[in-house]
């Protein structure tokens, strides 16, 4: 297993990842899925079995905004590359690959190399179910966000890293 950076050469099967992740109306489409690699693949991890297929992935954009909102879904509005947040568009492990750690992974290499890169922390938007999960990786519920991503009602997580942790 390694974790990598995202390549314009991952995009079908990001693509397929994602589309067996999450429903039509949330799911990112080729557009800006493509956009992220391009334009910040610094905070796009793949993890993948060395050599064979990528196994999931983790897409944030780093902001100077402090909320994730629908509009930083769509491409890179709110993109700011030293900005003090990173937000989180979607953990993604293939279906039949889930419950093996691998999004646990993930996650803490992103939450590693996002206090290396010196933000005050990472925000993500979830569906109810998925709290207890943000929890283990110390994110605290926000409450109901406003996003109506999807058609759906999202909470808004926060990972706040103490001051000079990442340094």
């Amino acid at each position: 297993m390694r974790i990598r950076r995202a390549e314009e050469r991952d995009l079908e099967e990001l693509l397929k990842i994602e589309r067996a992740c999450f429903p039509p109306a949330e799911a990112a489409g080729e557009a800006s899925m493509k956009e992220r690699i391009r334009t910040f693949p610094e905070t796009f991890w793949v993890l993948e079995e060395e050599g064979k297929q990528i196994l999931g992935f983790i897409s944030g954009m780093p902001s100077g905004e402090e909320q994730l909102t629908d509009a930083m879904y769509a491409g890179t509005e709110g993109y700011q590359k030293d900005g003090a947040w990173l937000m989180i568009f979607g953990v993604d492990v293939r279906p039949r690959e889930q419950g093996k750690g691998y999004g646990a992974l993930l996650m803490r290499t992103m939450v590693q190399d996002a206090k290396k890169q010196g933000r005050k922390g990472v925000v993500l938007l979830c569906k109810e179910r998925m709290i207890p999960f943000y929890r283990k990786f110390g994110f605290e519920e926000e409450g109901r966000s406003d996003s109506c991503h999807g058609g759906e009602v999202w909470y808004s997580m926060r990972r706040r890293f103490p001051e000079g942790e990442g340094e």
